[in-house]
Protein backbone atom coordinates (compact mmCIF):
# COMPACT_ATOMS: atom_id res chain seq x y z
CA UNK A 1 0.00 0.00 0.00
CA UNK A 2 1.20 3.67 -1.11
CA UNK A 3 2.37 5.23 2.63
CA UNK A 4 -0.23 8.22 2.80
CA UNK A 5 1.95 10.78 5.15
CA UNK A 6 -1.48 11.95 6.22
CA UNK A 7 -2.70 9.21 7.61
CA UNK A 8 0.67 8.42 9.09
CA UNK A 9 0.63 11.64 10.44
CA UNK A 10 -3.05 11.14 11.95
CA UNK A 11 -2.08 7.79 13.73
CA UNK A 12 0.84 9.12 15.41
CA UNK A 13 -0.12 12.35 16.25
CA UNK A 14 -3.33 11.56 17.72
CA UNK A 15 -1.98 8.42 19.42
CA UNK A 16 0.07 10.42 21.35
CA UNK A 17 -2.18 13.18 22.29
CA UNK A 18 -4.35 10.29 23.01
CA UNK A 19 -1.90 8.33 25.21
CA UNK A 20 -1.23 11.06 26.86
CA UNK A 21 -4.90 12.55 27.69
CA UNK A 22 -5.56 9.16 29.15
CA UNK A 23 -2.16 8.96 31.35
CA UNK A 24 -3.08 12.36 32.87
CA UNK A 25 -6.47 11.54 33.46
CA UNK A 26 -5.60 8.50 35.24
CA UNK A 27 -2.66 10.07 37.10
CA UNK A 28 -4.61 12.87 38.14
CA UNK A 29 -7.77 10.94 39.14
CA UNK A 30 -5.95 8.61 41.33
CA UNK A 31 -3.86 11.96 42.74
CA UNK A 32 -0.45 9.90 41.98
CA UNK A 33 -0.05 13.71 40.11
CA UNK A 34 -1.21 16.98 42.13
CA UNK A 35 -4.00 19.01 39.96
CA UNK A 36 -0.71 21.89 39.61
CA UNK A 37 -2.41 24.70 37.12
CA UNK A 38 0.18 24.82 34.79
CA UNK A 39 0.78 21.13 34.27
CA UNK A 40 -2.57 20.39 33.93
CA UNK A 41 -2.59 24.00 31.28
CA UNK A 42 0.37 22.56 29.64
CA UNK A 43 -0.62 18.96 29.30
CA UNK A 44 -3.71 18.90 27.98
CA UNK A 45 -3.05 21.59 25.35
CA UNK A 46 -0.18 19.05 24.10
CA UNK A 47 -2.68 16.62 24.11
CA UNK A 48 -5.66 18.15 22.56
CA UNK A 49 -3.14 20.00 20.01
CA UNK A 50 -1.99 16.65 18.87
CA UNK A 51 -5.03 14.85 18.74
CA UNK A 52 -6.46 17.88 16.65
CA UNK A 53 -3.63 18.41 14.66
CA UNK A 54 -4.42 14.14 13.72
CA UNK A 55 -7.50 14.62 13.25
CA UNK A 56 -7.23 17.57 10.42
CA UNK A 57 -4.43 15.78 8.82
CA UNK A 58 -6.53 12.77 8.56
CA UNK A 59 -8.96 14.78 5.88
CA UNK A 60 -6.31 15.67 3.72
CA UNK A 61 -6.31 11.88 2.39
CA UNK A 62 -9.77 12.40 1.35
CA UNK A 63 -10.79 13.21 -2.16
CA UNK A 64 -13.70 15.20 -0.46
CA UNK A 65 -12.59 17.00 2.79
CA UNK A 66 -15.60 19.29 2.86
CA UNK A 67 -18.08 15.65 3.14
CA UNK A 68 -16.04 14.60 6.26
CA UNK A 69 -19.32 14.95 8.11
CA UNK A 70 -20.99 12.43 6.27
CA UNK A 71 -19.14 9.58 8.15
CA UNK A 72 -20.15 10.23 11.36
CA UNK A 73 -24.06 8.77 10.21
CA UNK A 74 -22.64 5.49 9.27
CA UNK A 75 -20.94 4.27 12.87
CA UNK A 76 -23.40 1.26 13.13
CA UNK A 77 -21.82 -0.68 10.43
CA UNK A 78 -18.51 1.43 9.44
CA UNK A 79 -15.14 1.51 12.05
CA UNK A 80 -14.09 4.86 10.16
CA UNK A 81 -17.27 6.09 11.31
CA UNK A 82 -17.24 4.92 14.88
CA UNK A 83 -13.29 5.98 15.04
CA UNK A 84 -14.61 9.86 14.06
CA UNK A 85 -17.34 9.82 16.69
CA UNK A 86 -15.28 8.58 19.60
CA UNK A 87 -12.46 11.10 18.69
CA UNK A 88 -14.60 13.79 18.83
CA UNK A 89 -16.78 12.53 22.01
CA UNK A 90 -13.28 12.88 23.63
CA UNK A 91 -13.41 16.21 23.74
CA UNK A 92 -16.24 16.62 26.31
CA UNK A 93 -14.70 15.14 29.18
CA UNK A 94 -11.22 15.68 28.63
CA UNK A 95 -12.29 19.25 28.40
CA UNK A 96 -14.14 18.95 31.62
CA UNK A 97 -11.96 17.66 33.43
CA UNK A 98 -8.93 20.32 32.05
CA UNK A 99 -11.23 22.84 32.83
CA UNK A 100 -11.65 21.21 36.52
CA UNK A 101 -7.75 20.86 36.99
CA UNK A 102 -6.34 24.27 35.62
CA UNK A 103 -9.32 26.41 37.06
CA UNK A 104 -10.11 24.25 39.87
CA UNK A 105 -7.04 22.40 41.20
CA UNK A 106 -9.24 19.61 41.58
CA UNK A 107 -9.20 15.80 39.67
CA UNK A 108 -11.65 14.62 42.42
CA UNK A 109 -15.69 14.45 42.48
CA UNK A 110 -17.47 14.91 39.79
CA UNK A 111 -13.83 15.56 37.99
CA UNK A 112 -13.25 12.44 38.31
CA UNK A 113 -15.55 11.01 36.86
CA UNK A 114 -14.72 13.11 33.88
CA UNK A 115 -11.10 11.36 34.27
CA UNK A 116 -12.80 7.83 33.66
CA UNK A 117 -14.75 8.76 30.77
CA UNK A 118 -11.44 10.62 29.40
CA UNK A 119 -9.63 7.45 29.25
CA UNK A 120 -12.32 5.34 27.96
CA UNK A 121 -12.91 7.71 25.33
CA UNK A 122 -8.99 7.25 24.38
CA UNK A 123 -9.25 4.20 24.55
CA UNK A 124 -12.34 3.52 22.59
CA UNK A 125 -10.73 5.73 20.15
CA UNK A 126 -7.46 4.05 19.63
CA UNK A 127 -9.20 1.08 19.28
CA UNK A 128 -11.72 1.95 16.45
CA UNK A 129 -8.56 3.18 14.97
CA UNK A 130 -6.81 -0.20 14.94
CA UNK A 131 -10.13 -1.66 13.96
CA UNK A 132 -10.46 -0.17 10.85
CA UNK A 133 -7.10 -1.98 9.86
CA UNK A 134 -7.98 -5.13 10.96
CA UNK A 135 -11.12 -5.48 9.80
CA UNK A 136 -9.75 -5.04 5.95
CA UNK A 137 -9.51 -8.60 4.87
CA UNK A 138 -8.15 -7.72 1.27
CA UNK A 139 -4.98 -7.25 3.15
CA UNK A 140 -3.47 -9.75 4.99
CA UNK A 141 -0.58 -8.00 7.03
CA UNK A 142 -3.55 -6.21 8.44
CA UNK A 143 -6.16 -8.27 9.37
CA UNK A 144 -4.03 -9.62 12.12
CA UNK A 145 -5.38 -10.43 15.85
CA UNK A 146 -2.50 -8.31 17.27
CA UNK A 147 -2.85 -5.10 14.71
CA UNK A 148 -5.40 -3.36 17.24
CA UNK A 149 -3.53 -4.55 20.57
CA UNK A 150 -0.67 -2.45 18.52
CA UNK A 151 -2.28 1.25 18.14
CA UNK A 152 -3.55 0.63 21.45
CA UNK A 153 -0.10 -0.16 23.16
CA UNK A 154 1.62 2.50 20.98
CA UNK A 155 -0.68 4.82 21.85
CA UNK A 156 0.14 4.62 25.33
CA UNK A 157 3.49 3.91 25.19
CA UNK A 158 4.01 7.20 23.13
CA UNK A 159 1.37 8.75 25.96
CA UNK A 160 3.41 7.76 28.94
CA UNK A 161 7.03 9.02 27.26
CA UNK A 162 5.85 12.52 27.12
CA UNK A 163 4.01 12.26 30.26
CA UNK A 164 7.36 11.93 31.80
CA UNK A 165 8.87 14.44 30.10
CA UNK A 166 6.00 17.28 31.52
CA UNK A 167 6.44 16.29 34.70
CA UNK A 168 10.50 16.40 34.25
CA UNK A 169 9.91 19.43 32.68
CA UNK A 170 7.95 20.73 35.77
CA UNK A 171 10.10 19.15 38.37
CA UNK A 172 7.88 16.26 39.36
CA UNK A 173 9.51 13.50 37.78
CA UNK A 174 9.36 9.95 39.82
CA UNK A 175 10.75 6.56 39.61
CA UNK A 176 7.31 5.04 39.00
CA UNK A 177 6.86 7.71 35.88
CA UNK A 178 10.31 6.51 34.27
CA UNK A 179 9.22 3.00 34.69
CA UNK A 180 6.06 3.36 33.36
CA UNK A 181 7.12 4.65 29.67
CA UNK A 182 9.82 2.24 30.06
CA UNK A 183 7.64 -1.07 30.79
CA UNK A 184 5.37 0.62 28.06
CA UNK A 185 7.44 0.77 25.19
CA UNK A 186 8.97 -2.96 26.23
CA UNK A 187 5.37 -3.97 25.81
CA UNK A 188 5.22 -2.26 22.64
CA UNK A 189 8.39 -3.62 20.99
CA UNK A 190 7.37 -7.10 22.03
CA UNK A 191 4.01 -6.98 20.39
CA UNK A 192 5.38 -5.98 17.02
CA UNK A 193 8.15 -8.29 17.02
CA UNK A 194 5.42 -10.69 17.92
CA UNK A 195 3.24 -8.77 14.65
CA UNK A 196 6.26 -8.92 12.23
CA UNK A 197 7.34 -13.47 13.08
CA UNK A 198 3.29 -13.73 12.41
CA UNK A 199 2.90 -12.07 9.22
CA UNK A 200 6.35 -13.23 8.23
CA UNK A 201 5.43 -16.97 8.93
CA UNK A 202 1.98 -17.24 8.01
CA UNK A 203 0.72 -19.17 4.88
CA UNK A 204 -0.35 -16.43 1.69
CA UNK A 205 -3.61 -18.19 1.27
CA UNK A 206 -4.11 -15.15 -1.23
CA UNK A 207 -3.16 -16.60 -4.59
CA UNK A 208 -3.64 -15.40 -8.19
CA UNK A 209 -4.89 -19.13 -8.51
CA UNK A 210 -7.45 -18.55 -6.26
CA UNK A 211 -8.34 -15.56 -7.12
CA UNK A 212 -9.26 -16.47 -11.01
CA UNK A 213 -10.65 -19.72 -10.14
CA UNK A 214 -8.17 -21.28 -11.80
CA UNK A 215 -5.98 -23.62 -9.46
CA UNK A 216 -7.32 -26.38 -10.18
CA UNK A 217 -6.13 -26.28 -13.84
CA UNK A 218 -2.33 -25.67 -12.33
CA UNK A 219 -0.13 -22.70 -12.01
CA UNK A 220 -1.56 -19.34 -13.27
CA UNK A 221 0.44 -16.36 -14.83
CA UNK A 222 -0.77 -13.23 -16.28
CA UNK A 223 -0.69 -13.33 -19.73
CA UNK A 224 -1.12 -9.44 -20.47
CA UNK A 225 -0.96 -6.65 -18.38
CA UNK A 226 -4.93 -5.26 -17.55
CA UNK A 227 -3.17 -2.19 -18.14
CA UNK A 228 -0.96 -0.62 -20.74
CA UNK A 229 0.43 2.20 -18.07
CA UNK A 230 0.25 2.93 -14.15
CA UNK A 231 -3.19 3.36 -12.95
CA UNK A 232 -4.84 4.77 -9.41
CA UNK A 233 -5.12 1.05 -8.01
CA UNK A 234 -1.71 0.21 -9.55
CA UNK A 235 -0.38 3.43 -7.85
CA UNK A 236 -1.78 3.23 -4.57
CA UNK A 237 -2.54 -0.76 -3.64
CA UNK A 238 0.89 -1.54 -5.74
CA UNK A 239 3.35 0.20 -3.38
CA UNK A 240 5.83 -2.20 -2.36
CA UNK A 241 9.37 -1.76 -0.53
CA UNK A 242 12.09 -4.90 -1.05
CA UNK A 243 12.02 -6.83 1.78
CA UNK A 244 16.19 -6.39 2.30
CA UNK A 245 14.52 -2.32 3.20
CA UNK A 246 12.06 -3.81 5.06
CA UNK A 247 14.12 -5.57 7.62
CA UNK A 248 16.72 -2.84 7.77
CA UNK A 249 13.43 -0.53 8.53
CA UNK A 250 12.27 -2.67 11.08
CA UNK A 251 15.13 -2.59 12.88
CA UNK A 252 15.63 0.71 12.44
CA UNK A 253 12.18 0.80 14.48
CA UNK A 254 13.35 -1.59 16.93
CA UNK A 255 15.84 0.70 18.04
CA UNK A 256 14.24 4.38 17.58
CA UNK A 257 10.94 3.78 18.53
CA UNK A 258 12.12 1.33 21.69
CA UNK A 259 15.28 0.88 22.35
CA UNK A 260 17.04 3.97 22.38
CA UNK A 261 14.40 5.50 24.20
CA UNK A 262 14.47 3.21 26.96
CA UNK A 263 17.95 3.43 27.45
CA UNK A 264 17.65 7.20 27.62
CA UNK A 265 14.80 6.68 30.29
CA UNK A 266 16.85 4.69 32.39
CA UNK A 267 20.25 7.41 32.32
CA UNK A 268 17.29 10.17 32.73
CA UNK A 269 17.01 9.25 36.25
CA UNK A 270 20.62 10.36 37.08
CA UNK A 271 21.47 13.46 38.88
CA UNK A 272 20.03 16.48 36.37
CA UNK A 273 19.60 14.56 33.81
CA UNK A 274 15.91 14.40 33.90
CA UNK A 275 14.89 16.99 31.43
CA UNK A 276 17.68 15.89 29.06
CA UNK A 277 16.93 12.34 28.82
CA UNK A 278 13.62 12.83 28.97
CA UNK A 279 13.21 15.08 25.69
CA UNK A 280 16.22 13.11 23.64
CA UNK A 281 13.79 9.97 24.57
CA UNK A 282 10.59 11.58 23.14
CA UNK A 283 12.55 12.90 20.10
CA UNK A 284 14.10 9.40 19.33
CA UNK A 285 10.73 7.49 19.85
CA UNK A 286 8.41 10.30 17.77
CA UNK A 287 10.84 9.48 14.56
CA UNK A 288 10.60 5.79 15.45
CA UNK A 289 7.06 5.89 15.25
CA UNK A 290 6.74 7.57 11.68
CA UNK A 291 9.08 5.10 10.51
CA UNK A 292 7.02 2.28 12.20
CA UNK A 293 3.67 3.85 10.52
CA UNK A 294 5.34 4.07 6.91
CA UNK A 295 6.41 0.51 6.78
CA UNK A 296 3.22 -0.58 8.69
CA UNK A 297 1.99 1.10 5.34
CA UNK A 298 5.26 0.15 2.63
CA UNK A 299 4.65 -4.12 3.95
CA UNK A 300 0.57 -4.04 3.17
CA UNK A 301 -0.19 -6.05 0.13
CA UNK A 302 -3.67 -5.77 -1.25
CA UNK A 303 -5.48 -8.69 -3.12
CA UNK A 304 -6.38 -6.71 -5.81
CA UNK A 305 -2.82 -7.29 -7.21
CA UNK A 306 -3.28 -10.39 -8.00
CA UNK A 307 -4.83 -9.30 -10.98
CA UNK A 308 -1.81 -7.37 -11.73
CA UNK A 309 0.73 -10.01 -11.73
CA UNK A 310 1.30 -10.95 -8.48
CA UNK A 311 1.85 -14.42 -7.25
CA UNK A 312 0.15 -14.05 -3.98
CA UNK A 313 -0.47 -11.36 -1.14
Amino acid sequence: MHPAYSVILFTTASGAGLGLLAWLALLGMTGAVAADRWLGFVGFALALLLHTCGLLASTAHLGRPERAWRAFSQWRTSWLSREGVMAVATYVPAGLLAIGWVFLGRADGIFALMAVLTVACALATLVTTGMIYASLRTIRQWHQPLTTPIYVALGLASGAVLANLLLALFGEARFWSVWLAIVCLAAGAALKWIYWLHIDGEAREYTIEAATGLGKLGKVRVLEPPHTQPNYIMREMGYSVARKHALKLRRLVLLLAFGLPILLLFFSQGRGLAVFGALLATVSMAIGLVIERWLFFAEAEHVSMLYYGADAA
